[in-house]
């Protein structure tokens, strides 16, 4: 939070100092005025009909000029607002961002904590820790295989985890097969991020569930 305030204090200050510097550098917005009043002050001797009329366009030129630079500032104003309000937005929003991905990396190290994983195959239920789960029996299945695996602490390649489900021979068995059995285990499951962390992909080895082989029950 700290970060934060400093960071929109900062956008704040600098936006108006620019503000301020911007405002006085801009030209007065009477000045094409005084110089036609002093034009009428200094040249008494312009008293022709066309003279006269001459000095009147070149006022109502002031007067509009002058018109002309007000709602300048005021539009430059409004875009100085939008733009603190846009940078202290960002700001913010990419706190936010650095916060939660430095949450899912502690999440990540230290991986889902599971005190009990039950698996009941009549019911077709999953109860994770205080959550029950319904899944296909597909779905189902493949948990099932993943539990014992881990209670043997092994990991399961796409195509053993395939054929141990289908009855076949591993060599005869896709990775794609089981790593698509994989995945609508996870999207049954709907959480993505503990689905994620429960079932873990080990990069060139296989599948395997991130918990402790002493919360699994098969019921």
């Amino acid at each position: 939070m700290r970060v934060v305030a400093l960071g929109v204090g900062a956008i704040v200050l600098i936006l108006a100092i620019a503000a301020v510097f911007l405002f006085r550098t801009l030209p007065d917005a009477n000045a094409f005025n005084a110089r036609v009043e002093q034009l009428f002050v200094e040249n008494d001797a312009l008293t022709g009909a066309s003279e006269i009329k001459l000095l009147e366009i070149l006022a109502q030129s002031g007067t509009a000029f002058s018109d002309t630079l007000t709602s300048y500032r005021v539009v430059i104003f409004v875009l100085m607002l939008f733009a603190t309000a846009l940078l202290v937005a960002a700001l913010v929003f990419l706190v936010v961002i650095i916060a939660q991905n430095r949450r899912m990396e502690a999440i990540e190290r230290q991986g889902i904590r599971v005190s009990s994983l039950i698996i009941r195959r009549d019911a077709r239920t999953v109860s994770l820790n205080d959550m029950e789960f319904n899944l296909t029996e597909a779905a189902l299945e493949t948990l099932a295989v993943l539990a014992e695996a881990r209670m043997d602490e092994d990991l399961l390649t796409g195509a053993e985890l395939e054929a141990v489900i289908s009855g076949r021979d591993a060599s005869d068995c896709e990775e794609a097969a089981g790593a698509t059995r994989i995945k609508r285990l996870r999207d049954s499951l709907g959480n993505q991020m503990m689905a994620e962390l429960l079932v873990k992909t080990v990069a060139r080895r296989g599948y395997m569930l991130a918990i402790d082989k002493a919360v699994i029950r098969m019921e």
